[in-house]
């Protein structure tokens, strides 16, 4: 019987069967394994720290709805003036609610509601300073009321910086189109509706110690 075994050879061997002993592969491949699922239990980093991955897609939703509305409020500054400047200019007020509003096309070549016409060329920097922060603050944006607030800041001073540059007498001194004349008022535009509305909702969002981080402080 013996003679037979040794001639035929037995199957359970160490390696075929195993005798109960772990084989360095075997324990190399295990940690591995346990290595891998550690890693997709705490994340990339290996410290279980989501926070920076969840918050990153927030802060670009944000910038995303900013700069939706600032395109939103530009486009609809510049198609109103040009139709005005197309269909109204030169022409009598469209009476819309009596003598308490017209439209009347109007060049203004001064701030927002037509104040210092003097100070064209320094307004003009103004807006493009404006521009220039919005942007990059937009970095940090995690609020959503921050962001509508700036968007419609940035495409208010988009709309009005557009005539600054490319209209009537030159570049850097154009002068803006109004043509929303409430009776006793100044005339103004949609461009400047945005930045009014934009600047109400900064400030009462600064009341409420809301941070355009999305943060809450109190004083």
């Amino acid at each position: 019987m013996a003679e037979a075994e040794r001639i035929i050879g037995t199957p359970d061997t160490p390696d075929a069967a195993g005798d109960g002993r772990e084989r360095p592969e075997d324990t190399a491949s295990g940690e591995r394994a346990a290595d891998s699922e550690g890693t997709r239990a705490t994340g990339e980093s290996g410290t279980g720290e989501q926070e920076p991955t969840a918050a990153q897609p927030r802060g670009k939703r944000r910038i995303a709805v900013l700069f939706a509305v600032a395109l939103f409020a530009y486009a609809l500054d510049l198609s109103t003036k040009m139709i005005v400047v197309a269909k109204l200019e030169h022409h009598p007020p469209i009476e819309i609610i009596g003598d308490w509003l017209k439209f009347e096309a109007i060049r203004n070549a001064g701030a927002a509601f037509g104040f210092g016409e003097a100070f064209t060329v320094i307004f003009t920097m103004i807006a493009a300073a404006v521009i220039v922060v919005i942007a990059r603050l937009a970095r940090k944006l995690y609020s959503l009321p921050w962001a509508l607030a700036l968007g419609l800041l940035l495409g208010g001073a988009l709309g009005n910086l557009t005539d600054r540059i490319f209209r009537a007498p030159g570049v850097f001194e154009g002068a803006v189109v109004d043509f929303i004349a409430p009776k006793h008022f100044a005339v103004f535009n949609l461009a400047d509706s945005a930045i009014v509305c934009g600047g109400i909702l900064i400030v009462l969002l600064s009341f409420k110690g809301l941070d355009p981080d999305g943060t809450v402080h109190k004083d």
